[in-house]
């Protein structure tokens, strides 16, 4: 009962990380419709689209002090509510100001799901296995995407067009059910109950989870956020969650399409693209999530570092006219398989790993607002930039990915295979 308890926890968990993806990617194919229906202006589309980024920033800054105080689950809990609601609102909304308000509560939830699912899931794992399992809501990010394409093609071929933009958005209501569900019964994490010092219940909920021991938190902490204690896994969450927007990712995908299009690849299939590019994604995202326990966090994110900044280097060469545009689309694989392995597969691993149990998720929502906010602020920045210079961009993200190289050797302590509390008590110092 226990291993299937702790792997219900761990499929639930991930499954937020496939909403994640899934509300992220499915707006890509109602663009059209929602202009068309509520007489949009590019900027009103912008307006509409971005809305749950904004939503997003808020859910990520502020899902920390309520996980810390009640529990990352039972703040899920409510998550997965939200993101039902935004599903079925989006999909019967009639006005844009009501669009606009579920997009909004949809972001809310991604921004807290990035956040406290892997919160809840570092705490529950064993160290040995935590690189891994944290991981899985990497994995179940890019899976999201990828289902939100399918069904998006799905719903297109099998629903009336007036109406098809409704259902795409509608479908997310089945996944979020389903988290909601997986969610009932799940004991709270027993780290957290211990650091609240309710010391009977987090036996149970170990006992529960199939842990081999409660682990020894120290309990009566503040709950707060201090700099004198808690600087440097402050300035590491800053710097991995700034980094991992500097290489250039959402930018990048974001704006796909526009890329392969100013090299004079306009013949080339959107779709193709987004296949070769997604596969290639979901598959170093696996690659690494195989290695990540095996090889280590620092490892990674200094290998994938340099060549990612080699690909973005070669990307550069390209629009400078001095490298064949034919390297295009081999250069742009090899730095999401680059990403994937590195970055994408570590921030959500390291972000959950480098904060003490009573201020974790308050540490990780830091992490996570400065990714969402470095997406926003690049992914408005990339087109102004690149329409002065279309190589410029490119060369800035590869200088980027070479400094954090350089960062992550002097400065970032290595987490494979150690306890949290070891973690946090070394980084106190």
């Amino acid at each position: 009962m226990s291993r299937a308890t702790h792997t219900r926890a761990v499929v639930a968990m991930s499954l937020g990380g496939l909403l994640f993806g899934f509300d992220t990617a499915v707006i890509s194919g109602v663009t059209d419709a929602l202009r068309h229906e509520y007489a949009l202006s590019s900027a009103g589309l912008g307006a509409a689209v971005s809305a749950a980024l904004w939503g997003t920033l808020a859910g990520a800054l502020f899902s920390g002090p309520p996980g810390d105080r009640w529990g990352s689950l039972a703040v899920l809990r409510v998550v997965g509510l939200l993101y039902v609601i935004s599903a079925v609102g989006c999909a019967v909304a009639t006005s844009l100001p009501a669009f606009v308000a579920f997009r909004v509560l949809g972001g809310l939830a991604i921004g807290a799901s990035s956040v406290l699912v892997p919160v809840y899931i570092a705490e529950i794992s064993p160290p040995q296995r935590r690189g891994l399992l944290v991981g899985l809501f990497q994995f179940n990010i890019v899976a999201g995407i990828l289902v939100a394409y399918l069904s998006n093609y799905l719903v297109a071929q099998a629903v009336p067009a007036d109406i098809a933009w409704r259902w795409k958005l509608g479908v997310a209501a089945v996944p979020a059910g389903l988290f909601l569900l997986l969610l009932t019964g799940l004991p709270q994490s027993p780290r957290w109950l211990t650091a609240r010092g309710r010391d009977v219940e987090a036996q149970a909920a170990a006992a529960r989870l199939g842990l081999a021991a409660v682990p020894v938190v120290e309990s009566g902490g503040t709950g707060r956020l201090d700099w004198r204690i808690h600087r440097m896994p402050i300035l590491l969450a800053i710097a991995i969650g700034l980094f991992n927007q500097l290489s250039g990712i959402n930018a990048i995908l974001y704006y796909l399409n526009d890329i392969f299009a100013a090299a004079g690849f306009h013949g080339v299939s959107g779709d193709m693209q987004a296949i070769a590019i997604g596969a290639a994604n979901l598959v170093a995202t696996v690659t690494g999530m195989a290695i990540i326990d095996r090889v280590g966090r620092k490892p990674l994110l200094i290998g994938g570092g340099m060549v990612t900044a080699l690909a973005l280097a070669g990307v550069a060469l390209v629009y400078a006219g001095a490298a064949p545009a034919a390297w295009l689309l081999p250069l742009l694989i090899l730095f999401i398989v680059a990403f994937a392995m590195s970055q994408g597969a570590v921030i959500w691993v390291y972000l959950s790993e480098i904060f003490p149990t009573d201020v974790r998720a308050r540490g990780q929502s830091i992490g996570s607002a400065t990714h969402w906010v470095a997406n926003a602020v690049l992914s408005f920045a990339f087109p102004l930039v690149a329409d002065w210079d279309r190589a410029l961009p490119f060369w800035f993200f590869a200088a980027a990915m070479l400094a954090q190289a350089a960062l992550v050797w002097r400065l970032f302590p290595e987490t494979r295979g150690r306890d949290l509390e070891a973690i946090s008590a070394d980084l106190a110092r």
